[in-house]
Parts: C-alpha cells; sequence; structure tokens
C-alpha cells in the first residue's frame, strides 16, 4: 500500500468518525502531503468541518477543498435576505463591532469593514458560515490596531520577558514555593552541633562492653 493510499484512507476515516460531516458525498485523493476534497455537502460550515477532519490527519499538510455546497430544498434564500441574517447575527454577537458590513451576490457573502483585532475578524467569519444558505465567505476585513507609544511598548515587551523567564524557570505542576526550605527548620549540621558532641554518641546496651577500636598498628 502506498503513502498515498494510506493518506487517503486515513482522511476517509477521519471524515467518517466526525458527526458533523456527511462523508457519503465526498471523493478523496493525495498527492504527497496534499489532500483534496471533491463532492457536495449540505452547507458551508459542513464544508470547512471537511478540511478541519482533513487537516488533522497525520502527513497532510495542505487540504484543496473543492467541496461545493448543495442547499437542501427550502433552504435556499434571496440575497437581501441572506444579507439581513448574517447582519443580524453579526449584531447579535458581542464579538464583532458595528463597523462590519456584508454583502452577497448569488448566495456568497462578502464581509467588508474594520476591526482592531484579529479575533474579532475570525468571529465576524465564522458567524457568516454558519447562517444557512451561504455558499461561501469571503473575508475583506481589514485590520486597523491601536498604535501603542513607544515607551509604552518597550514596557510591554519588558514585563512580557519577565513574565515567560518566570514561567520557564518554575515547573506548572510544581506548586508555588515547592521545594523551598522553611527557615524555621534547621538544618541537620545545626541540629547536631546545637545538641553538642555527646547528642551523636549512643550508648552501649545494658550488659555489654563497648567494642573496643583497633589500633593503628593492628
Amino acid at each position: 500500500m502506498s503513502w498515498n493510499d494510506d493518506v487517503v484512507a486515513n482522511v476517509s476515516d477521519e471524515l467518517f468518525w466526525d458527526p458533523k460531516v456527511d462523508s457519503a458525498a465526498i471523493a478523496v485523493s493525495a498527492d504527497g502531503d496534499t489532500v483534496t476534497l471533491r463532492g457536495t455537502v449540505g452547507s458551508l460550515r459542513e464544508k470547512r468541518e471537511a478540511r478541519k477532519a482533513a487537516q488533522r490527519v497525520f502527513g497532510v499538510n495542505w487540504v484543496d477543498n473543492q467541496l461545493k455546497v448543495q442547499l437542501l430544498d427550502g433552504e435556499g434564500r434571496s440575497d437581501s435576505d441572506l444579507r439581513g441574517l448574517v447582519l443580524q447575527a453579526l449584531m447579535l454577537d458581542s464579538l464583532v463591532p458595528a463597523s462590519v458590513d456584508a454583502k452577497v451576490t448569488d448566495g456568497f457573502v462578502t464581509l467588508t469593514g474594520t476591526v482592531d483585532w484579529q479575533y474579532q475578524r475570525d468571529e465576524a467569519d465564522f458567524v457568516a458560515s454558519s447562517i444557512a444558505g451561504a455558499l461561501d465567505v469571503f473575508n475583506e476585513i481589514e485590520l486597523t490596531p491601536p498604535l501603542p507609544s513607544a515607551t509604552d511598548t518597550e514596557e510591554s515587551i519588558k514585563k512580557a520577558f519577565q513574565r515567560n523567564a518566570t514561567l520557564d524557570a518554575t515547573p506548572r505542576w510544581m506548586p508555588k514555593g515547592f521545594g523551598s526550605r522553611p527557615s524555621t527548620v534547621p538544618s541537620p549540621s545545626r541540629e547536631r552541633s546545637s545538641r553538642g558532641p555527646s547528642a551523636t554518641r549512643r550508648s552501649p546496651p545494658p550488659g555489654r562492653r563497648p567494642a573496643s577500636r583497633p589500633s593503628a598498628t593492628s
């Protein structure tokens, strides 16, 4: 069995065991570390979940997702209705700012506008792709992060290095302060010295003479 056959078999199994994907209409092919998915799925969300499932397989570095979204009967919507549903979903999501807009052409959604953070851009894409009736989502949202001052940036970098150095020096599984000797517990050598020389000697049992040390000449 060749490497490509192994990859195809593994990807097909991964798609089969993913409850979010109907693998019956998906064809898988492989060329080295590149996997191609062909066929039809019932929603854009399912198309993206199929790609995620293929990317989880060992040996796959790139997925060419050629799956087509074929809406079920009754799920087709006009562009205006679809745009309204997308905008409503974006408005109800607290992670998406009001600066994000959407337009729809033949079932294809294009997101526009500006956000400060990448997670906001990703969230808008996720929300739009979850709307039934969307064939695909093109994310054209621009990032406009606030520009900090040079002083704030330098101080933030220093603090980040300090935090990382502390985490690297202390094992994460070890409780804080574990392994350090309490100052109230004396060391064994200090304890023996405080008791004196006689404290370290043992007296022989009753009726037994202490053993004599051998002389240097014997």
